[in-house]
């Protein structure tokens, strides 16, 4: 009997330690939107999108409890399962509620990867207008189907690489939706000679099958933009006018369809839009000094001269990484940066 008694004594350490590395579950749940916004692009992109939802240990069994909203942006060419699976997000979210780093939060990731690699957020002649489907129709679509704050206090939007971006344009282009945003490396936040990938545009200008992209990732990145930022739905055979400049030294040589493009990023309209960020609680973003995009630290480190120029508060931290090296896990920006701003930022009640 002592020697039982001096056994439960010695292991119930053990199972207090293995408690703790445990933290309470959460679960996503996949539903599905049939978006009327994007039905009948001229682009054919499907207009049923897939969106991933977590929800926060505790939330079946309180049907009373309403939660804050984060919706999170994926990059280029890739998904809201991905996102979820690969990159741990759903195990992340857990440890960082159980380590007090936020708040119980719904988190909305809606698959916006398109034929082409992604729909850059943007409403487009061609794709079809998904900036409007990401801060309208989705957010309502949500309100209806979880017991989310409905109420742009307790909604934030934050987002990683063309999700970067995509969260800067949004948060420019729908004052009142969202409380707070915070992007990780945005791509095309501002001009810069390395904007277009140069090299792949004779191979794609000289494509003759919508269904064989030329020129590897470059060249599937430039028709992306382009279907995005310079629609065109008769162009054939991409739906988009392509930049055809190539290697120019500086934005002034280079033609009309990429001047749409610089148009189309949150530095060009930031003086017009100034009034949206203003209402924001809280904005930031950062980025890895070493990010091998190229043009992500130079323009990231314009926008945010161009904010303190027109006196929008804002936070923006270059630091020692590259494009994804530290964004998930319990040592990168999601967990340490991310999560902790909008527990700040975001009404919980």
């Amino acid at each position: 009997m002592k020697n039982l008694l001096l056994f439960l004594l010695l292991l119930l350490p053990c199972c207090r330690l293995l408690a703790q590395g445990t933290p309470p579950a959460g679960h996503v749940v996949v539903t599905y939107l049939d978006s009327k916004l994007l039905r009948g692009n001229p682009g054919g992109e499907n207009p049923r999108r897939r969106v991933s939802v977590y929800l926060p240990a505790g939330y079946d069994a309180n049907s009373r409890q309403r939660y804050p909203v984060l919706y999170y942006l994926h990059g280029f060419t890739w998904n809201d399962s991905l996102i979820f699976n690969q990159d741990g997000l759903t195990a992340l979210l857990d440890q960082a509620i159980a380590a007090g780093q936020i708040r119980p939060i719904i988190v909305v990731v809606p698959n916006e990867q398109t034929k082409y690699g992604g729909s850059w957020y943007a409403n487009s002649a061609t794709n079809g207008p998904w900036a409007d489907f990401t801060a309208r129709e989705l957010p309502a679509l949500i309100d209806r189907q979880f017991r989310t704050l409905a109420k742009p206090g307790s909604r934030g939007i934050a987002g990683h690489s063309m999700g970067g971006g995509g969260t800067l344009r949004l948060a420019l282009a729908y004052p009142g939706t969202w409380a707070a945003a915070y992007a990780l490396s945005p791509a095309l936040v501002g001009p810069h000679p390395t904007y277009l990938p140069g090299p792949a545009v004779p191979q794609v200008l000289g494509a003759t099958l919508a269904t064989a992209v030329p020129g590897g990732h470059a060249g599937l990145s430039t028709v992306a933009v382009a279907r995005a930022f310079s629609p065109n739905p008769k162009a054939r055979p991409f739906g988009a006018d392509i930049p055809d400049s190539v290697g120019a030294d500086s934005l002034s040589r280079r033609d009309e369809a990429l001047s749409r493009w610089v148009q189309a990023t949150p530095t060009y309209q930031l003086p017009t839009h100034t009034a949206s960020l203003r209402q924001l609680r809280a904005l930031a973003f950062d980025w890895g000094a070493q990010d091998e995009v190229r043009h992500i630290p130079p323009t990231c480190r314009t926008f945010s001269e161009w904010l303190s120029a027109f006196g929008i508060r804002h936070t923006a931290e270059e630091y020692e990484g590259t494009h994804g090296s530290r964004i998930m896990g319990r040592d990168g920006r999601m967990f340490q940066q991310v999560l902790p701003f909008f527990d700040k930022h975001l009404d919980f009640n």
